[in-house]
């Protein structure tokens, strides 16, 4: 994975987006938001040799990108309430439901799900995104007003996930210890201030070099950071 195969990603995804939020204001079943998506994902590993560059945000964008179809089709306004609400009202039900067929490998979330019995991407974008509306959300926004940089305000909010959230994928890499250890790091960068100290340049790099040494990759929260971010651009009720 390197820029190069991001910006393939990029390119053979270009047209997915919109058809998915075409689809959202047709009000179409979950099951044309799942064929989209598989095609997508198709599209992207064709573009990058196989490399999985935006598996979460062909799911997770792809399903608020049907959320604003929908209610820009209703004429109703475009918040991040009315967003994920209408992702978990609409095909909330449904995404619990779809598990992967049977000729298909489970995926490293639903492994660890079934393992640990943590929830998942699903389980997160079946309740409208919570972790997104309750911590990356907040923590975005407090740190872009209190120091009007975006790119401090994503680190913020990167680690208020990654404190927060329980992370299948550093289940995965790492299971419960792993979690726990990555949880802790990112709660101790926030108690000592976050991106507000001094030394939070220091304090980041250091929690990066223990990620990449014990191969925690907190793939989930990046995730979720992508759903924070595109809900910023919605202005609240």
């Amino acid at each position: 994975m390197d820029f190069a195969t991001f910006v393939r990603s990029l390119q053979a995804l270009r047209g997915y987006f919109p058809a998915i939020a075409a689809a959202g204001s047709a009000r179409s079943e979950f099951a044309v938001l799942q064929a989209l998506g598989i095609a997508a994902e198709r599209d992207m590993l064709a573009a990058t040799a196989g490399v999985n560059t935006h598996r979460g945000a062909i799911f997770n964008l792809g399903l608020l990108c049907a959320a604003a179809g929908t209610l820009q089709a209703a004429g109703q306004a475009l918040t991040p309430e009315a967003l994920c609400s209408t992702v978990a009202d609409c095909w909330g039900a449904a995404i619990l439901a779809v598990l992967p067929p049977a000729a298909e490998p489970a995926s490293h979330g639903l492994v660890v799900a079934r393992r640990y019995g943590a929830g998942g991407a699903r389980r997160e974008a079946a309740a409208g995104f919570p972790a997104a509306r309750e911590i990356g959300l907040p923590a975005y926004r407090a740190t872009l007003a209190a120091t009007g940089d975006a790119g401090l305000a994503e680190v913020q909010a990167l680690f208020a996930l990654i404190a927060g959230l329980e992370d299948t994928n550093l289940l995965w890499r790492g299971g419960p210890v792993g979690l726990a250890e990555a949880r802790a790091l990112a709660a101790g960068f926030l108690d000592a201030g976050g991106v507000l100290a001094d030394d939070w340049r220091q304090r980041a790099t250091e929690i990066d070099r223990i990620f990449v040494a014990r191969r925690l990759s907190p793939g989930g929260s990046a995730d979720l950071l992508g759903v924070t971010l595109f809900l910023a651009g919605f202005a609240e009720a």
